[in-house]
C-alpha cells in the first residue's frame, strides 16, 4: 500500500511533512521545524506520531524534536550530528534502512549543506525527502561541506528514478528561479520560471518537484553544461554555487 504525504507550511518558509504508511497506519514526520504546527496537523488528520526522521541538525529541522518526543513518545531517528541539539534515539547513515510499517526508507548520504546531512528515499513509491540538499531550481548553501561533497550528494539524488517525487524543505523556488535565469536561458527554464512566478502570485506551493524536472532545469545539476570552461564538474558546480551566494536579484 502507498505512503501518504501531508505537506504544510510552517515558520517563515519551511514545509513540514507528515507521512503515513497506509498498510499499518504508522506515521512519521520528516524533520521538526515547528512542533506546534506538527501537532496541529496530527490532530487535524487524526494521526498518531511514531517516528521523527531528521535530515540534519539545524534548528529549523530538529528544533522541535524534544517537544514532539515529550508529547507523543515518538522515536527520534537521524544522523549523528543531530546530537548537537539532542541525541537521537537511533543514529543512521548512508545505506541504513528505516521501516515505517511496511514502507522501506533508504538512507542516502547527502552531506554538503551540513557534513552529516541525509535524505530518505521510498523506492516503492518513488518519493524522496531531501531536506536542504536539493531545492526546486536550487540547492542548499555550503555551511559546512565542500563543493565536491555537495556535488557528489546531488549526483546521488539525481541518480534516483526520473519520476521520483522530491519533497524539499523550503519554499525558495521563486528566488531560485530568478538566479537560474541569470545563468541559463533554456526554453525549458523560461517556461518553468513563468509557471513558478504565476503559482507564487496565486499563493500556491512549488513543492514537491521531481527528479526529471530538476535534471532539465536546475542550474546546479546542469553546472557542467552551463560552465564548460571547467573540466571538473564539481568545480563548475562550485562556481555556480558561489555566484548564487552573491546574487542580489
Amino acid at each position: 500500500m502507498p505512503l501518504s504525504v501531508r505537506q504544510f507550511p510552517c515558520l517563515s518558509d519551511n514545509y513540514g511533512f507528515l507521512v503515513r504508511d497506509e498498510a499499518s497506519g504508522l506515521v512519521a514526520c520528516i524533520d521538526t521545524p515547528d512542533a506546534e504546527a506538527i501537532q496541529r496537523e496530527l490532530a487535524e488528520a487524526g494521526w498518531s506520531l511514531t517516528l521523527i526522521l531528521n535530515t540534519h541538525w539545524h534548528p529549523d529541522h530538529a528544533g522541535g524534536n524534544a517537544a514532539l518526543k515529550a508529547k507523543t513518545g515518538a522515536e527520534v531517528i537521524g544522523p549523528r550530528e543531530v546530537e548537537r541539539i539532542a541525541a537521537p534515539d537511533r543514529v543512521v547513515g548512508h545505506g541504513d534502512v528505516v521501516m515505517l510499517g511496511e514502507t522501506r526508507l533508504d538512507v542516502i548520504d547527502t552531506g554538503g549543506h551540513t557534513l552529516g546531512h541525509i535524505s530518505y528515499f521510498d523506492a516503492a513509491d518513488q518519493i524522496a525527502f531531501v531536506g536542504d540538499t536539493l531545492f526546486a531550481l536550487g540547492c542548499g548553501r555550503l555551511f559546512e561541506g565542500t563543493a565536491r561533497q555537495m556535488w557528489d550528494s546531488l549526483q546521488r539524488i539525481a541518480a534516483l528514478p526520473a519520476a521520483t517525487t522530491v519533497y524539499c524543505a523550503h519554499e525558495y523556488t521563486a528566488s531560485n528561479a530568478r538566479f537560474a535565469l541569470s545563468v541559463d536561458n533554456s526554453p525549458e527554464l523560461l517556461a518553468r520560471a513563468e509557471a513558478i512566478f504565476a503559482a507564487r502570485a496565486r499563493g500556491e506551493p512549488t513543492v514537491p518537484t521531481s527528479i526529471a524536472l530538476e535534471q532539465a532545469t536546475n542550474p546546479f545539476l546542469r553546472a557542467p553544461l552551463l560552465r564548460p570552461d571547467f573540466a571538473d564538474p564539481a568545480e563548475a558546480f562550485g562556481a555556480i554555487r558561489g555566484a548564487k551566494d552573491s546574487f542580489a536579484g
